[in-house]
């Protein structure tokens, strides 16, 4: 195959058995510095992708977008409220819920838990939290039966099964009774929700119309939950909606509770490139070292192409293809390993956690218990890209030196 004249010798230079043992030390490490830099990076992207694909597949998925909530008393035209936030071209559909506190108790054990009444057939259209609902527990969660589904962390914390009866102590709705003693009310658990974070620890979902009861508010509901287009949005929107609204309502929505995960995952990602560029930079300044001592161990070499007749810019592209070999090589094997590493870091990972018995990520803490990771090879190629340009730069000085090289005072010395 023809190539450049440049690239050829310059690819002479890196295979030739150099008379300095340090060059070809300093060469080795540099690529070895760009291989590792350019792998983490990778890896660490992926693991920041896969955060955020389980932040929209998971906890997106299952909480509600937004939240119209009464103020001070139940809202009893919830309907009317309802119909008119669909009616806004950005929220997809809305569904009642109604909310208490409530302290479950199974023997000894203990929880606080919020209890979260919903309607299944509404309910599907805002969340998809019935798929994670294990066995046919989402079917059971019918009105009259008494039917809990539990958050795992919840279960596991109370040491209750699907099957199991356990009560729940609920604080009275009217504020003129305080000093009541809280109702009791026995509940089964019909399903498990297994969701793998943090809303499995907290959460505990029941039939509206049981919660309705148990608060003796006839068919009104603490609010409405909302599903919309844009998730990210979702403050302008549910500020846009409530414009539109007639009834006295809080707007939330589901920034104000989760919304520091998002806002941590893009920092890290920040955070993330910055390190990429300081992690390749000092890997690049080892090609400056290299090139610079090539650049004396090969002087002999310049001034004979010098006298015969090669010119400045033949001797830059020279030393520039030496150095920037280096750093092709690196990133095309840091990009592999950091691929490979990548698509397999959840396994990794579990693994590591199996043999040494901790875990690094706490569900009752992160809203996942294991480390997700997805590959983006849009990421692969601007790390790889970055490389290639730094190590590029790297080598423009050192090849501006060996341009300056006189042939006559070099040959003289030898």
């Amino acid at each position: 195959m023809i190539e450049p004249l440049a690239l050829f010798i310059g690819r002479r230079f890196s295979k030739a058995k150099r008379r300095n043992k340090l060059v070809s030390f300093i060469s080795v490490s540099s690529m070895i510095g760009i291989s590792v830099g350019v792998m983490v990076i990778i890896v660490g992207l992926s693991a920041m992708n896969g955060f955020e694909r389980e932040l929209n597949n998971r906890v997106l998925a299952v909480i509600p977008h937004a939240q119209l909530e009464g103020v001070n008393t139940p809202v009893n035209a919830w309907k009317e409220m309802q119909e008119t936030a669909v009616a806004n071209p950005r929220v997809v559909a809305g569904a009642p819920y109604v909310t208490l506190t409530a302290l479950l108790e199974k023997g000894v054990n203990l929880k606080p838990v919020q209890l979260r009444g919903i309607d299944p057939s509404q309910e599907a259209n805002v969340s998809s939290i019935s798929d994670y609902v294990l066995g046919d527990g989402w079917a059971s969660l019918t009105a009259g039966n008494n039917s809990v589904v539990l958050g795992k962390g919840i279960a596991d914390a109370l040491k209750v099964k699907k099957g199991d009866w356990l009560t729940a102590l609920v604080p009275s709705p009217d504020p003129e009774l305080k000093l009541r003693a809280p109702k009791r009310i026995r509940l089964q658990v019909s399903g498990i929700l297994s969701l793998g974070g943090q809303v499995d620890h907290g959460l505990a979902l029941i039939p509206i119309q049981d919660a309705q009861q148990y608060l003796g508010m006839g068919e009104a509901v603490s609010g409405v939950a909302l599903k919309l287009s844009d998730p990210l949005d979702a403050r302008s929107i549910v500020r846009e909606v409530g414009q539109t609204l007639k009834e006295y309502v809080y707007l939330k929505n589901w920034t104000q509770e989760y919304g520091f995960l998002y806002r941590d995952i893009q920092m890290v990602r920040a955070i993330m490139y910055l390190v990429m560029v300081l992690v390749i930079g000092v890997a690049c300044f080892n090609i400056v070292s290299t090139l610079m001592m090539a650049v004396k161990d090969r002087a002999a070499d310049v001034a004979v192409l010098r006298t015969m007749g090669a010119k400045d810019g033949l001797i830059r592209s020279i030393f520039v293809w030496h150095g920037l070999l280096s750093g092709l090589f690196g990133s095309l094997i840091g990009s592999v390993a950091g691929c490979l590493i990548a698509l397999n870091l959840t396994t990794i990972v579990g693994g590591i956690e199996r043999l040494t018995g901790q875990d690094f990520l706490s569900g009752d803490i992160y809203f996942v218990d294991f480390l997700p990771t997805e590959l983006h090879y849009s990421d692969v190629l601007m790390v790889s890209v970055t490389a290639v340009v730094l190590s590029l730069l790297a080598t423009w000085y050192p090849a501006l030196r060996a341009c300056k090289l006189q042939p006559a005072s070099v040959l003289s010395a030898r």
